[in-house]
Order: C-alpha cells, then structure tokens, then sequence
C-alpha cells in the first residue's frame, strides 16, 4: 500500500495498485474501477480506513487493482467476512465487490442477510447475465432461453431480479447504473458511499467475450434517452429524446407509460420519485418492469434510514463490558456451560 501524507488529499492515482490489470481488453470492469477510484479520490477516502473485499469471479479480482486494504475470500462469503471486518471494526469502510454468479448462487444467502441486517457494508453487484471466469455458462440473471455451453437448447430457468431480490430483504439503499455511464455511475457511488447501513448499487456491466451487446437495446447513446429513466428524489420520471414521456401508475399501483401533451396529460400526472419512502412498493413496481415495454430505471431505487447492524452488536458488547467488566477468554470458555468428561 502506498503511504501518503496526511496533508496531502489522494487522487484516482492514489487508489491504483501496482498490478497489471488482468480482465479482458474491452471488459466493463474498467469503466467501473475507474468511477470507484475517482468517486474515492473525491469522497477523500484514506487508503488505511478502506478495505475491499471480494468473493470469485471475473469481478473478485477488484481488491488487487486497488491500493487500500484488501481481502479476495471464496466463492459466494464476501458479505459474511465483510460483515465480520465491519463489526470488529465499524470505523473502517468495507466494500465489497460481487458479480451475479458470485453473489446470487453460491453467496445467495450471505447476500441476502447482508442486507436484512442492515450491515454498514457498500456492495457492488456487477451484473452482465453470465459466468465470465468460467467460460460463459448462463447465470442466476441470465434471460430465459439464453443458449450457453451449459444451456444449449437455451435456460429453462426465469432470471433473478437483484434489485428486487434487495427490496424484498429489506435493503435500506438500493441503487442501479450501467458501466459505460461514467458521471452517473460515480455518482452513485458517492451517494451510497453516505449510506450508514449496507448499500447496494447493481451495475450493468458488459462482458464483451461471453455476452457482448446484453445491454445495447437501452444503454448505448443513440437509444438512451428512449430507453432509460433516471430516479432522481423529488423530481419527476421524465425520459425520452424531447423528455416528453413520463410514468404515473394506475389504480393498481401497475406503472404505464404517458406522453405530456396527449389526452389530456400533463408533467403534474408524471411520478415524482420519493426514494426515502418508507414502503418499498413503489421501488418494487419499477423494478418490476419488463425491459421490453417499459424504460430501464437507472438511479436510486430506495433511501431510507434504519440502525446499522455493527452499532448495535458493539453497543450490546460495551452494555456488556460496563456490566459485567472485561472478561478473561480462558474463563469464558470454561464457564458453567463446560464439564470433563473423565
């Protein structure tokens, strides 16, 4: 790790490590590493209060292209030895950086109590609807009929949604970019950077070997505006080339699609986006939406605000502590629990 003065503030090339990056040429790990360094440099994050940890995968390689702390654990238990870095240790800001094979087959349970406990952990799920490392088998998120050399006759299987999957788990941030939207990718980032309890951004990363183009239909620049909406807390959804189009939900809570001017339609009938909302319905029912039919939404889904799991457990131990005084580990171990067998 690089040692810098204190008074120095860091740059994106304080964060580079000295090792060759080793994804392939084209991949949009780059783009990602690259917003993750800049937001850093600009958040002024210290390299010894940063650990990044990582499970497997084409994305678990994140932690040696980063000069902070660093940890690259098994297949699928990132989120468990994050959990365990941020509570022996709440001060320290733990990132974790995941790919949807990764973090929704193996790791789908630490996954999931990762973010109902609320741990102050920041995950970076990247998402590109296949296994990478291993040569292109489809994955939790890959569409249904997708053909791959373990699915040759296309998957039977219906994809993982993982901004749903964070809504349902009681995930108190929720957030979505894509690789190649630079600005918009480190910005969110450095919102969920301000989160106190586990933050999850999903991006939408492109694997140019094994499934090349799975985002072109809305992130490329031609049909962007078109095919994305962006959520923006208190303002409204507004998309389209001439920002013309909108959604509003019906009496079923079920969202369609309007154009300002048509029938009657006015900005006053478009959503305006709470993401603080208590209720994850609304954040749901975007989430929801078939990307067919309806604009991708990009941006933050849910902020809301809950006590995070590390303070808690430290306040227990400190009650603990001030009750009962430090406590000797030989003697807690051969408490009244214990007996000889003889």
């Amino acid at each position: 790790m690089t040692t810098t003065s204190n008074s120095a503030p860091l740059t994106k090339k304080d964060f580079k490590s000295d090792q060759d990056i080793r994804w392939c040429p084209g991949c949009g790990d780059y783009g990602i590493l690259n917003a993750v360094q800049s937001a850093f440099a600009k958040l002024g994050k210290n390299l010894h209060d940063t650990v990044v940890i990582s499970g497997i995968g084409c994305s678990s390689r994140f932690p040696y292209y980063m000069d902070t702390y660093g940890f690259h654990t098994i297949h699928g238990r990132a989120p468990a030895l994050a959990t365990g870095v941020k509570t022996a240790n709440p001060a320290l800001d733990v990132w974790v950086v995941t790919g949807d094979g990764d973090s929704l087959s193996i790791g789908g349970n630490h996954f999931i109590h990762a973010l109902r406990r609320n741990v102050g952990l920041k995950i970076l799920l990247f998402n590109n609807r296949i296994y990478g490392l291993t040569k292109g088998q489809y994955s939790p998120t890959s569409e249904t009929g997708k053909t791959t050399k373990s699915s040759p006759m296309g998957s039977v299987d219906y994809p993982m949604r993982p901004v749903n999957l964070a809504l349902g788990a009681g995930a108190t941030f929720v957030a979505r970019s894509i690789d190649t939207y630079g600005s918009h990718l480190e910005e969110i980032i450095t919102l969920a950077a301000g989160h106190e309890g586990t933050a999850l951004v999903e991006i939408y990363q492109n694997c140019n070997i094994f499934n090349d183009g799975a985002f072109d239909s809305f992130r490329d620049k031609a049909v962007r505006a078109d095919r994305t909406v962006n959520l923006e807390h208190g303002k409204p959804l507004l998309f389209g080339a001439e920002n013309d189009k909108g959604l509003r939900f019906d009496v079923d809570m079920r969202p369609e699609v309007i154009t300002i001017g048509e029938n009657g339609v006015t900005i006053d009938d478009v959503i305006v986006w709470d993401e603080s909302d208590e209720s994850p319905a609304r954040a749901m029912a975007l989430a929801s939406m078939s990307e067919e039919t309806f604009p991708v939404p990009i941006g933050v889904f849910r902020n809301t605000v809950r006590p995070a799991f590390e303070l808690a457990v430290n306040a227990q131990v400190n009650a603990a502590k001030e009750k009962r005084g430090e406590q000797d580990l030989q003697t807690l171990l051969d408490g009244p629990d214990t007996w000889k067998v003889g």
